[in-house]
């Protein structure tokens, strides 16, 4: 079987080009046609020997996700249903703004964490992204985009694996897929635009840390054990002293001087002021000298089997402030594409019905076809 290119890292690129008896330089031109213009056609590839392209075409091949559907919000959020296999579909989100465009990135289909407020882990574990798999939704993204916007420039400028799945369960393909979206070959994209978001795996942090230390997120949601054991279950395995640790010794590493808490405001769950009083705490005092970090409030987008609901606007800015008169730089999230089901905590939207995706892929797949832009089709390069 061909090897899909988009599997490949730099350096795996590299490798793949010495098994086919070529110089190390030719797997930096092919990356830089693959991921800067979005070339899936080899006969494109214009400064590639010819011999080389005719190996690649036996051997290769630059294969995306089919896309089942494409639906944009008011707000002008983007959010892409690809389908990846076997029923399994995956959902990607661009989110513009002024100074940034911010897609945010799936990792597995379904989530094992199993997060009460979190809609994604509402449908179960499916299975993990290839590296090529989580690549390819940025590779699409940012070249459908340039011909959707009509402009050349570079359109993504942050990526958040915050999409569908816990990114540190599917770390042998994170790494590599990260490593992608920093190369200067490739997205040349900033370590402190590409956050990775976790709901606490300690010792996945800690490795991370030394193989690419990229900005971080950790699900918090909760300033006990108690009550986080409740909400995120996995603190039952790492409690919040472990995760708290872990946090402190990726800052050595990390490319940012703090650790991102992201924290769903739920009514009447958490979200009173002992429970911002007891954050205060916890974050000023552990381990003697507290983490150094920021808390963003995320409202939360209620779903029917969650039998949770979102915390009044008062509510969270009392909570905020809390925080701000304690001196953590508190951010309150706005809510963005909620009107798609592409909002925080919504990512499963069509997967949860395995049964109707599989019938819309078929119904789509040839339809759906022709939103997908020229460079991802082969039919002409940007």
């Amino acid at each position: 079987m061909t090897a899909n290119l988009l599997d490949f890292d730099l350096e795996g690129l590299a490798a793949f080009c010495e098994r086919l008896g070529e110089k190390r330089f030719r797997a930096t031109q092919l990356f830089r046609w693959i991921h800067q213009r979005g070339a899936r056609d080899f006969d494109q590839m214009s400064d590639l020997a010819k011999s080389l392209r005719e190996k690649l075409k036996t051997s290769a091949r630059v294969e995306g996700l089919q896309v089942i559907s494409r639906q944009e919000s008011a707000d002008g959020t983007i959010k892409w249903l690809f389908d990846v296999g076997n029923g399994d579909a995956v959902e990607a989100v661009f989110i513009p703004e002024d100074d940034r465009g911010t897609l945010c990135v799936s990792s597995q289909a379904g989530c094992a964490v199993g997060c009460r407020f979190c809609s994604t882990g509402h449908q179960g574990f499916s299975r993990n992204l290839t590296t090529g798999e989580i690549v390819a939704q940025l590779w699409f993204a940012e070249h459908f985009l340039r011909q959707h916007l009509k402009t050349t420039e570079r359109v993504i400028s942050n990526v958040v694996m915050m999409g569908m799945g816990e990114p540190l369960q599917n770390y042998t393909a994170l790494v590599p897929a990260l490593r992608v979206m920093l190369d200067d070959h490739a997205y040349g994209l900033s370590r402190r635009r590409v956050t990775v978001s976790t709901s606490g795996m300690v010792r996945m942090i800690d490795r991370l840390a030394h193989d690419c230390p990229v900005a971080l997120a950790v699900s918090l949601h909760a300033p006990n054990d108690e009550l986080r054991d409740n909400l995120v279950p996995l603190n039952k395995k790492h409690d919040l002293a472990e995760l708290l640790d872990a946090c402190n010794r990726y800052l050595a590493f990390a490319p940012r001087d703090f650790i991102t808490f992201e924290y769903c405001m739920l009514d009447g769950v958490n979200d009173q002021p002992e429970h911002a009083r007891q954050l205060v705490d916890l974050l000023r005092h552990h381990g003697g000298h507290g983490v150094s970090c920021k808390i963003n409030l995320i409202p939360f987008n209620p779903f029917p089997q969650s039998g949770l609901t979102r915390s009044p606007h008062k509510q969270v800015l009392a909570f905020a402030k809390i925080l701000s008169d304690a001196g953590i730089v508190t951010t309150v999230r706005k809510t963005r594409g909620d009107d798609i089901d592409a909002a925080c905590g919504q990512l499963a939207g069509d997967v949860k019905d395995r049964t109707r995706v599989e019938q819309r892929i078929v119904r789509q797949r040839t339809v759906m076809l022709k939103q997908v832009p020229a460079t991802a089709t082969g039919a002409k390069e940007t």
